[in-house]
């Protein structure tokens, strides 16, 4: 009896759970396909561009319309319902039954379907119009702010081209040399002095860690710009007081190479205190017990802690190159011509300050976007390639092998 009470009492929460998906399921279908039906109405009410290929049926287009606008009202029906029988909605409303859900299933299909020829009809051939205007026009289009802004782009591209370029070598590259760099300072500023050391290798532990601490003090708590203008003048002052002229200090120190040493040291800064987290996270016990084992503090380093501390800081490093694709839009304070350089460059020629920069936004958006994903997928074949490490002798062993051994009863 108890047995079979149990089995109704489970029978009754399965189907209720099952009620309950259903109804949140066709609930989801009405809602999500409402705000779409929406977007596809607000589309359909804009102009059409010149290239429009529903303008030639307008019939049917007023058809999709009006499919949209009842979906919308079958969508305001059901709420209302839901509204009406908050508690009993599963049992009473007939959007919940089998067959009906089926028919709205297919019904989102077609308004999914409707609302991407409107955003190929308004979007894209609303794009390629203007572009063809754009790129034939004689002069910018006043009268039309997204035909002006591709003018814009159009006349202005070998510029354009030229400063995203110049914007991915010094991120790129600024970044790789950054990270060497950090390498060392962040050696420098975690070592200790070892009972073994003696008063040279000691006064320069000292040193270099004191150093490490200084400099990424006085680089993270200033901005890139004012460091920009300290290392480009700067250095332009000590060539000119060497005796070279103007255009010798032009070759020797030009912009670019002051906007790539500025952020090469800025970068390594920031990139020394992620290297430093991450060693840092690493257990100290693998530190002891490979001291125990007679590594020197070199060793430990190198063999131990520095091959699972890398794996904390890939995250970290890796958000440093997005970082210098942004930032090194401050370079063009002192003429590096990067992608905001040449951003003001088009916007002084033609007086339109807000056009010009929303390039230089959906520019910089771009950059980061791809650089991300490169990255993420970077720091995902990296994470697959190798586990966290264990010293036993000079050689490393993966900790998985071990757990495995141990739970073979080996270890």
């Amino acid at each position: 009896m108890g047995s079979h009470g149990s089995s109704s009492v489970g029978g009754r929460i399965s189907r209720g759970r099952l009620a309950a998906f259903l109804t949140n399921d066709h609930r989801y279908v009405l809602l999500g396909t409402s705000a779409v039906a929406f977007a596809g109405m607000l589309l359909s009410s804009q102009p059409r561009p010149a290239l429009s290929f529903l303008a030639h049926v307008f019939t049917v287009e007023v058809v999709m319309y009006y499919l949209l606008v009842a979906w919308l009202a079958v969508s305001a029906v059901a709420l209302v319902f839901k509204f009406a029988c908050w508690r009993t909605y599963a049992e009473r409303a007939p959007f919940t039954r089998p067959a009906v859900r089926r028919i709205l299933r297919y019904a989102s299909y077609v308004v999914w379907t409707i609302t991407a020829v409107l955003v190929l009809d308004r979007l894209v051939m609303g794009f390629v119009s203007a572009w063809s205007v754009a790129t034939t026009a004689s002069s910018r289009p006043a009268d039309d702010a997204f035909q002006s802004a591709l003018y814009m782009l159009y006349q202005g591209r070998q510029m354009f081209i030229t400063g995203i370029t110049t914007t991915i070598m010094l991120a790129v590259f600024g970044t790789i040399v950054a990270f060497f760099l950090a390498l060392m300072l962040a050696f420098c500023r975690i070592q200790a002095i070892d009972r073994s050391d003696n008063d040279f290798v000691r006064f320069w532990k000292v040193v270099g860690a004191d150093f490490a601490k200084v400099y990424s003090a006085i680089v993270r708590g200033t901005p890139m710009m004012v460091q920009a203008g300290i290392i480009f003048f700067g250095g332009v002052a000590i060539l000119r007081g060497a005796g070279l002229s103007a255009s010798e200090v032009n070759v020797v120190w030009s912009p670019f190479i002051a906007g790539f040493v500025t952020i090469t040291l800025n970068s390594t800064a920031y990139m020394m205190e992620v290297l430093r987290g991450g060693i840092e996270s690493v257990d100290p016990g693998q530190t002891e017990a490979a001291r125990s084992l007679g590594l020197s503090q070199w060793q430990t380093m190198r063999k131990v802690v520095f091959p699972q501390g890398i794996k904390y800081a890939i995250p970290g490093l890796s958000n440093e190159l997005v970082v210098n694709i942004k930032d090194s839009s401050v370079l063009s304070v002192i003429g590096t011509f990067d992608l905001m350089f040449a951003t003001n460059s088009i916007a002084g020629i033609y007086y339109q300050q807000l056009q010009a920069n929303m390039l230089a936004a959906v520019a910089y958006l771009a950059l980061t976007m791809i650089a991300t994903r490169l990255l993420t997928k970077f720091s995902e074949r990296l994470s697959a390639q190798a586990g966290p490490v264990v010293v036993m002798s000079d050689s490393t062993v993966q900790a998985e092998m071990l757990k495995a051994q141990h739970n073979r009863g080996e270890a």
